[in-house]
């Protein structure tokens, strides 16, 4: 009995398969050589009748294995790999390694077929391999199995492998040069920072930083250069002001010295002023009571220990010293003052008015025809300062001297200080000096003047109430 039939014989007597498809083992034909398998399944009527469900015979279909071999010999793989298809008899139906057609598997590789699923690293002929068994559903029992050897797997990889290299290599040398570049920019300005700083902590307030990049280093580098130009210019104003203070009271004391120096005995003077003006009254003369008696209140006014006084005190002291201008020269010239009421209750520097008045009078009407007037008038500006306003109508100034009193004005007080005593009477420059260093800058005395229409000097202090 051929295979075949023996095949057919138990598969028909085992109950237990005869309802399932088999596989046969590989078959050879003697007399043509060719290898073939059959499969074999339980014919099952299913149209109805007395056998309905029931296995009423059996089909087979021959597998001609020559194109199992084809697809397996045309499956890619390693040069020395082997790919093997094994039938539920362990045997070897196909392999693209003729010698192994046919025969048993355990035969070609003594392994575990339970370990085989996860793949197994072990030596064959003296040579590592990787075996790995994959499990056919559609065949039961069937499954393929493939043999690579563990180098050849490896050996493609190794053109990757010595690319990674080179790459990161490659790769290493680019960071470390970029990072040297970052870190250089980045430590370069902030250690020039740090060395800046360092000269500016040495107290060498006119050094700058040098701004050495465009970064966060350089925007700190520019605040810094920026802090330190306001510092340096609140240090001079700091500076300047405590000069200014310093000039002021330099100058409050040279004034002091200078009253004293004149105050031989000021009681004992205002006292005999006094004296006189009752003997002038007593004999009839008048004039002499006036002179003595105006004379008395300006030399007690001027005395007075404090620097700022009513504006009524100062308005005071002017009438009395135009009542004296008017006896002397015989009511020549008619002289005005017109101060609003509600300046009278506040303060000025003592003596900033009546020498103003003095230098009209001297300078501007005294060579001047009959007819010429004197104005005195002060008010209350539209930013609240207080505004004294002297005018004459004498001849007025040239413009060359004119011209040279506006920048003796201008002028520091320390380029003024030495010649401020080279006359009997304190000028227009002490003056506006004495104002600017109690309200600073924006006050003072301003001049204007035309020869044949007289002159004007402004005063601007500030409002100070008391």
């Amino acid at each position: 009995m051929n295979p075949y039939a023996e095949f057919v014989k138990k598969y028909a007597a085992n109950d237990e398969t005869a309802g399932q498809g088999r596989f046969t083992s590989l078959l050879r034909n003697e007399k043509t050589g060719t290898e073939h398998f059959f499969y074999i399944a339980p014919i099952i009527e299913s149209i109805g009748g007395v056998h309905f469900s029931q296995k009423t015979g059996y089909g087979s279909f021959m597998v001609n294995t020559k194109k199992l071999q084809e697809l397996v010999e045309n499956t890619e793989l390693t040069p020395n790999s082997n790919l093997y298809i094994v039938n539920s008899e362990h045997e070897v139906i196909a392999s693209n390694n003729a010698n192994f057609r046919g025969i048993l598997f355990e035969d070609i590789l003594s392994v575990d077929r339970k370990r085989l699923t996860d793949g197994v690293n072990t030596n064959l002929n003296g040579e590592n391999v990787i075996v790995q068994e994959t499990t056919l559903d559609q065949a039961d029992g069937w499954s393929i199995v493939s043999i690579i050897p563990v180098h050849e797997l490896t050996e493609d990889m190794n053109a990757i492998k010595k690319n990674s290299i080179i790459a990161g290599i490659g790769l290493t040398i680019s960071m470390m040069i970029l990072g040297y570049f970052f870190i250089n920019n980045l430590t370069r300005p902030v250690m020039g920072l740090v060395a800046d700083m360092r000269k500016i902590g040495g107290r060498d307030m006119g050094f700058r930083i040098k701004v050495r990049s465009t970064n966060e280093v350089g925007a700190l580098a520019y605040d810094i250069n920026n802090m330190m130009d306001k510092m340096e210019a609140m240090a001079t104003d700091v500076f300047n002001a405590q000069t200014r203070l310093y000039e002021l009271e330099l100058s409050q004391k040279q004034a002091e010295f200078s009253a004293l120096q004149s105050q031989i005995n000021p009681h004992f003077l205002y006292n005999t002023l006094n004296c006189i003006s009752s003997i002038g009254l007593e004999y009839g003369s008048k004039e002499i009571a006036q002179i003595t008696s105006c004379m008395s209140k300006i030399f007690r006014y001027s005395i007075k220990q404090e620097e700022l006084v009513l504006i009524s005190e100062e308005m005071q002291c002017i009438k009395a010293y135009m009542n004296i201008i008017a006896i002397r020269y015989d009511n020549k010239f008619s002289m005005e003052v017109k101060v609003d009421d509600k300046l009278l209750g506040m303060k000025t520097p003592k003596m900033i008015l009546q020498p103003i008045v003095e230098n009209a009078v001297y300078h501007g009407l005294e060579c001047s025809d009959a007819g010429r007037a004197l104005w005195v008038s002060g008010h209350v500006d539209a930013n609240g300062d207080v505004c004294f306003q002297i005018s004459d109508s004498g001849k007025g100034i040239r413009k060359d001297e004119l011209e040279s009193i506006k920048a003796k004005l201008n002028r520091e007080y320390s380029d003024i200080e030495n010649k401020r005593f080279e006359g009997n009477s304190i000028g227009l420059s002490n003056i506006n000096n004495r104002i600017k260093l109690l309200f600073g800058e924006d006050y003072g005395v301003e001049i204007e003047s035309q020869i044949g229409f007289g002159t004007t000097v402004n005063v601007k202090i500030p409002c100070i109430r008391a």
